[in-house]
């Protein structure tokens, strides 16, 4: 289990460490180094999901380990209350940035219009939380859209087993 603490309560997290074996590794590595320790939800889409991961106060980019292959072939859909890992355009591109699905998201599955967007774990509790930020005000913030107005911060992820 993995506890995602933020500015609007806690986010309790299940990997599915069988079905994305890489991504599950990746994640739980960055928790270990505390690389998702103050950064924030820089990406607030409401009926669509909510991102972080990468981005401190100021949406400037952590620095971050080398890219992941991409599971998205794994037999597991982008559905609301699961985890996935952002990319680029590139399909094995996905480094330390992670969304939340807040609907069924059928459109980002593997096949659906390319490789999609690898499902790695799913909230287990406080989607309530989930979807609290989901409902902040956004704008625009340095060249980025659909940025939260007040930080949406993640102040600690935690491994509880």
């Amino acid at each position: 289990m993995i506890t995602i603490k933020t500015n609007h309560g806690d986010i309790g997290v299940e990997l599915f460490e069988e079905k994305a074996p890489i991504s599950c590794e990746n994640f739980r590595q960055y928790v270990t180094d505390k690389h998702f320790d103050g950064t924030i939800f820089h990406r607030v889409i409401p009926n669509f999901m909510i991102q972080g991961g990468g981005m401190d106060k100021d949406m400037s980019s952590k620095p971050t380990r080398d890219p992941i292959k991409n599971e998205a072939d794994n037999g597991e859909s982008n559905v609301r209350g699961t985890l996935a890992m952002a990319r680029t355009g590139v399909v094995d591109s996905a480094t330390s940035q992670f969304f939340i699905n807040l609907r069924d998201n059928d459109f980002l599955n593997n096949g659906t219009r390319d490789f999609g967007y690898a499902v790695f774990g799913k909230v287990s509790s406080g989607m309530d939380v989930v979807d609290a930020i989901a409902a902040v005000a956004t704008g625009n913030s340095g060249g980025h859209q659909d940025v939260p107005v007040e930080p949406v911060e993640i102040i600690e992820v935690t491994i509880d087993d």
